[in-house]
């Protein structure tokens, strides 16, 4: 058996060997961004570079136009390699602009970094098979190009469909402003459409006749605002109105919509919660004597956490170490700190981890493993994954320390260099822990064990019903 340091070296120079084709990669589907279930291109790119690579091609994976899966390899251990791309609305932005520039009034951009996080696990997909080949390992390398991640959930239809059923171990990461192995847990999801029916009529000569969905659709959300002081303080309800019903006040709204989203940090809790906003909604219709027809559009599971895997993963990510950041880096990252960053922001909040955090721009260090599993509050689709495989997932630094998600001020940064240095670790951090994992199934047998404790009587159920597919949410946000 080969030392644990050839590997280790090995994937490093794969990666590096790579790292410009992928970082290119990254550029271009920042230059692209496309919303839930509408990443056509962005898939595209994707395949194109990792059949060159090799890999066998699985497109329309669980019957989504843009969920593929690449695999390279046969027989066991299977590694899972989650990749994402999606993009969020309206947030196109000048790349490495210091104020909010739009590129495209109006357009869509990368305001979570997946652009980024889906090319820096398909490189470390790419450099993991060429280690294990070099050192003769068996094995799957198996990468999951997931869609929806932001609005949807992508990878719960996927594991609904049963693509995760064979996995032996999963791993992802994200794009952040700190450097860690993340051993918290995150909120479960539900999100829920409330479509309310009522009679149209002129407002002023016949306003009796009439029945306002739109009215309905104002006294749930008072409804659910005075429930808020009566549900449990980690739990989270919140809304948009999707459609008022049109823009004539002369007219009495027919239809009017919003979509809820609900959630708690177990799927259940999120689900009793949700069986309460219901009630809530029906009240309102039974007000108006609108009709209500209610529809689940999508939905999440919360993280189960694997400790066996979080300590590998936090082992190679410290031997690796964290990217270093060179003098153009921090002239950037500076000026925007100045200029553009909040003073107090929820991602910067990580002082009371490592207090020096607080005065620097970068972060160059690597967060101690926590040793207690708090509860995030937000929530992503890589919890149904955990849920049927143990999966772990790090952090790297990719932005300036106070960059919040889903904003232009991260946008500006997906395509700086210091981005792509945080994107190079997390490659290399994926993948030498998923050779660990390959060569030492003693690991994988440890970890399957855990999340069997964890799990207990329970087992996957999906929060997303069978009859409810991605096709009809694509419809609802056009």
């Amino acid at each position: 058996m080969r030392n644990d340091r050839l590997s280790l070296e090995e994937i490093a120079r794969q990666v590096d060997a790579k790292a410009l084709d992928y970082c290119a990669l990254s550029d271009r589907i920042w230059s692209m961004p496309e919303l839930a279930f509408e990443e056509h291109r962005s898939v595209a790119e994707q395949c194109t570079i990792l059949e060159r690579e090799g890999f066998r091609i699985t497109t329309n994976a669980g019957g989504i136009p843009t969920a593929f899966v690449a695999e390279y390899g046969q027989g066991g251990p299977v590694v899972g390699i989650l990749g994402e791309y999606d993009a969020l609305p309206e947030l196109s932005q000048v790349p490495g602009s210091l104020k909010h520039e739009f590129a495209t009034q109006g357009a869509d951009g990368h305001g979570c970094g997946h652009n980024l996080l889906g090319a820096g696990s398909a490189l470390a997909a790419a450099a993991l098979k060429e280690a294990l080949a070099i050192e003769g390992i068996a094995g799957t390398v198996r990468y999951y190009g997931c869609p929806a991640e932001e609005s949807g959930g992508g990878k719960t239809y996927l594991a609904r469909a049963g693509l995760f059923d064979d996995v032996d171990v999963a791993f992802c990461w994200h794009p952040h402003v700190i450097n860690e192995v993340s051993a918290t847990s995150t909120l479960a999801e539900i999100q829920v459409y409330f479509r309310f029916h009522g009679r149209a009529t002129h407002a002023a000569m016949s306003p009796h006749m009439g029945r306002s969905a739109l009215d309905a659709v104002e006294l749930m959300n008072v409804g659910v605002n005075y429930m808020r002081e009566h549900m449990p303080t980690d739990a989270r309800v919140h809304y948009a109105v999707t459609h008022t019903g049109g823009d004539a006040p002369n007219t009495v709204q027919a239809y009017a919509e919003s979509l809820y989203s609900i959630r708690s940090p177990l799927l259940p809790d999120a689900q009793r919660l949700f069986a309460r906003v219901k009630k809530i909604a029906e009240g309102a219709a039974l007000m108006t004597e609108t009709t209500l027809v209610v529809q689940i559009a999508g939905g999440s599971s919360n993280i189960i956490p694997n400790r066996v895997l979080q300590e590998v993963m936090y082992e190679n990510l410290c031997r690796i170490g964290p990217p270093t950041f060179d003098e153009a880096d921090y002239a950037f990252a500076k000026q925007l700190r100045e200029t553009a960053l909040a003073e107090e922001s929820v991602t910067a909040n990580i002082s009371s981890r490592d207090p020096s955090l607080s005065s620097k721009i970068f972060h160059e260090g690597v967060l101690s493993l926590s040793s207690r599993e708090e509860v995030e509050m937000g929530t992503t689709d890589v919890g149904d994954v955990s849920w049927i495989v143990p999966t772990a997932q790090c952090h790297t630094a990719c932005f300036a320390i106070g960059t919040e998600f889903h904003t232009w001020q991260l946008v500006t940064q997906g395509k700086l260099p210091a981005a792509h240095k945080g994107m190079i670790l997390a490659a290399r951090t994926i993948a030498t822990t998923a050779a660990d994992c390959l060569r030492n199934p003693a690991i994988i047998i440890r970890a399957r064990a855990e999340l069997k404790e964890r799990l207990g009587s329970h087992s996957y159920v999906c929060p997303i019903p069978p009859e409810v597919m991605p096709e009809d949410l694509r419809k609802k946000l056009a």
